[in-house]
């Protein structure tokens, strides 16, 4: 499944909603389900799942998928692409674009802590191997931007790689001990 690139305004906007980030997640995990599934996935109501579904419908994050069931009566929905790509050029010419891609920022990144707090948490409770194998790297450089961007580009060809090993062995049913597992890496600059 190819990435896909957000350059729409409404669509940025309508994506910065937590409710449909965390349905977007974890539709992401499953990479097929049903309302009533993905309900009891965010903890939410179906009626108000539904409204956020197909919104993220409307604006092309998910998509129908084939029928999964025995009569094919339910509908099923799948991520439209792997990576939704949102970049700061795309909103950065005038105050609108900018409020609307902060936004959207603030809410995928605390998503994604609010993710990575919970494992924290529970990390205890995880098998040993598993809980051993996690790791956390981070590192302060000084770098030009073109190096950051070298660095972006670099990051994106590892995810590239993990993601299609990961999509290989889930077709291929392996049988392996696998677990769902977040990868998340930034690389911003700061002021100390």
């Amino acid at each position: 499944m190819p990435s896909k690139k957000v350059t729409d305004l409404r669509a940025l906007k309508a994506y910065a909603h937590p409710l449909r980030i965390r349905i977007d997640r974890a539709l992401n995990a499953v990479r097929t389900a049903t309302v009533t599934q993905l309900a009891e996935m965010v903890d939410e109501p179906v009626a108000l799942v539904s409204y956020h579904l197909h919104k993220l419908v409307e604006y092309g994050y998910i998509e129908e998928a084939a029928p999964q069931g025995r009569d094919g009566r339910e509908r099923w929905w799948q991520p439209a692409a792997d990576v939704f790509a949102m970049r700061w050029k795309d909103f950065s010419d005038g105050p609108e674009g900018v409020a609307a891609y902060i936004g959207a920022g603030h809410q995928v990144i605390q998503a994604r802590m609010q993710s990575l707090l919970q494992y924290v948490g529970q990390q205890a409770a995880w098998p040993p191997e598993w809980a051993s194998s996690t790791f956390s790297n981070g590192r302060l450089l000084k770098l030009t931007h073109e190096e950051l961007q070298e660095m972006s580009e670099e990051a994106a060809e590892f995810c590239d790689r993990w993601a299609a090993r990961s999509r290989e062995a889930q077709e291929s049913s392996d049988g392996g001990d696998r677990e769902h597992v977040e990868l998340q890496m930034y690389g911003y600059p700061f002021k100390p």
